[in-house]
């Protein structure tokens, strides 16, 4: 039974090494036709291109069916698909509408905004382990934290005496405008 597990035919080796090899190689060079968005988190449609182009790699190289040339293929297409929605996404705002979570701002200084904390389907100790995460030591470093497009939550923080945010930068957050209707001046 233990033999099973820890022994097997070199030929198994040779076709993973292979499938590997051409997997390999093949994500290489779509990557580089497709550009640094590849891997990227920039919009949730990326991440689970990410996983999708993940579970092609593995069911392709540890198991003889799916043939190597439909995880090619695959490839191709879920590489295809990203480019074409990041095209169609700059052209069309609409669709980026329908197709991206906007980010939203979740805390104001020590405030927590708890209704988008909610629409965001976070708990205060998830904002806690990210806060912690950011290497915030207390509420008053903390400006602002915004829940991301991606599922990653950015912690804005300074311990300096200049605490402002460039507008810039809440372009396009939900209930950004808090942050600005705070500010004094």
């Amino acid at each position: 039974m233990l033999s099973d597990w820890t022994t097997t035919e070199w030929e198994q080796v040779a076709l993973i090494a292979l499938s590997a090899s051409v997997m390999y190689v093949t994500v290489i060079l779509l990557t580089r036709l497709a550009g640094v968005r590849s891997f990227s988190k920039m919009s949730g449609f990326d991440f689970a291109v990410t996983v999708a182009i993940g579970s092609v790699l593995g069911s392709v190289i540890l198991s003889k069916d799916p043939p190597i040339a439909h995880g090619v293929a695959a490839l191709i297409f879920l590489f295809s698909l990203q480019i074409g929605m990041a095209v169609l996404r700059s052209r069309f705002p609409g669709l980026q509408l329908i197709a991206d979570n906007k980010p939203r701002l979740i805390m104001i200084g020590g405030e927590v905004q708890h209704d988008q904390l909610k629409k965001a389907k976070m708990t205060e100790s998830d904002l806690w382990g990210k806060l912690r995460e950011a290497n915030a030591l207390n509420f008053s470093q903390v400006l602002v934290v915004i829940a991301e497009t991606t599922g990653d939550v950015s912690v804005l923080h300074s311990s300096d005496s200049d605490r402002t945010i460039q507008p810039e930068l809440l372009k396009g957050v939900i209930a950004g405008e808090r942050y600005r209707n705070n500010q004094p001046g």
